[in-house]
């Protein structure tokens, strides 16, 4: 009899089934490709800029320069490269009046205000230029977008997180189809990455040493390695939620991304392209989601370590995901890896 297996994750108290009774090879998940019943005027491409709420943020070519600024006066600037908006319909929103900190605080343990921010992030001019597909200079651009919003989000008092993340395809939860990506300012830490910080801080307490820089130096010897460089690392995670999960993480022991040189954020759009492209190339262009696992607290500096984790959307959570909070994999991240492995090199 062969039993499937019971795997924990790294930090998290969080249990995955990798159900190899269950077993299916990656292609499984490959789509027939339809053809987009998407017919509508686009509000993120050039041209309907006044569709959308003034930009907080642009990148200009300028005489061929790059140029960071704003909308102003109610005009729309229109030869943007990068083009970061408010979102029409935001979860956070910021105070009327920061000094005022009953807007801010929580009202209680069990009630607060959904302060913060809510952007949108139009990665390019281009109305399908995703990460698979980008050039490497505009993918780059996105990188210092992220960059330069985490910067001035986190500056504010109110602040505790920053989540970046990225839905792709209707079923990943993206409402419009054009490149873009979210960042969402708020006044607690969410659960995850608490707890991730927590665990990794006790662990830093126990061994003195970062548990992820651990991990990198285990997994770049192990069979869910999916790929390395000078500067990042990406891999399959041991107890990968998702098939076909797979997280990158950088070499240099960092708590964010404020402090990327510009040879590692050119490493970085390098490295995701690559990734999201084999995975696009592996089961034909699946949905998925992506997000940052960061710290903006500086205590943290020794003890976390930031990374990208990517979520493709192939399988669906039922009533025993949803009712236990255990989950059901049924592709073993060591197959994962492999099969990507082959992609990156197709």
């Amino acid at each position: 009899m062969v039993y499937n297996e019971l795997r924990k994750d790294y930090l998290l108290n969080r249990w995955v089934v990798i159900a190899t009774e269950r077993s299916r090879r990656p292609t499984d998940f490959a789509k027939q490709k339809t053809e987009s019943a998407e017919n509508s005027v686009c509000p993120l491409c050039v041209g309907n800029e006044q569709m959308t709420p003034p930009a907080v943020m642009l990148y200009l070519k300028q005489n061929g320069e790059i140029e960071k600024s704003k909308d102003q006066n109610g005009t729309r600037s229109k030869n943007w490269l990068v083009r970061v908006i408010p979102n029409l319909y935001p979860a956070f929103t910021p105070p009327k009046d920061p000094a005022d900190k009953t807007q801010i605080i929580m009202k209680n343990e069990n009630f607060g205000y959904a302060i913060g921010h809510h952007e949108v992030l139009i990665e390019s001019p281009k109305h399908d230029e995703d990460p698979a597909d980008a050039e490497l200079p505009q993918l780059k651009l996105l990188i210092n977008a992220y960059i330069d919003r985490l910067r001035d989000m986190s500056a504010k008092p109110y602040v505790r997180y920053v989540s970046i993340f990225r839905n792709y395809g209707k079923e990943a939860g993206a409402s419009l189809s054009h490149a873009h990506s979210q960042m969402i300012a708020t006044p607690t830490v969410p659960r995850i990455p608490a707890e991730e910080m927590a665990a990794s801080k006790q662990f830093y307490e126990q061994h003195k040493k970062c548990v992820f820089c651990d991990i990198i130096q285990k997994e770049t010897k192990g069979p869910r390695l999916m790929l390395e460089n000078t500067h990042f690392v990406v891999f399959a995670p041991y107890a990968s939620v998702h098939p076909l999960e797979f997280w990158i993480l950088p070499k240099k022991h960092a708590s964010n991304i404020f402090d990327l040189t510009e040879a590692e954020a050119a490493a970085f759009a390098e490295t995701l392209k690559a990734s999201l492209k084999a995975l696009k190339t592996l089961v034909n262009d699946p949905p998925y989601n992506y997000g940052f696992h960061m710290s903006i607290n500086r205590e943290a500096d020794n003890y976390y370590h930031w990374h990208l984790e990517v979520y493709p959307r192939l399988s669906i959570w039922a009533g025993f995901e949803k009712n236990t909070g255990m989950y059901i994999n049924t592709v073993k991240p060591e197959t994962s890896a492999e099969e990507l492995r082959k992609a990156l090199r197709a």
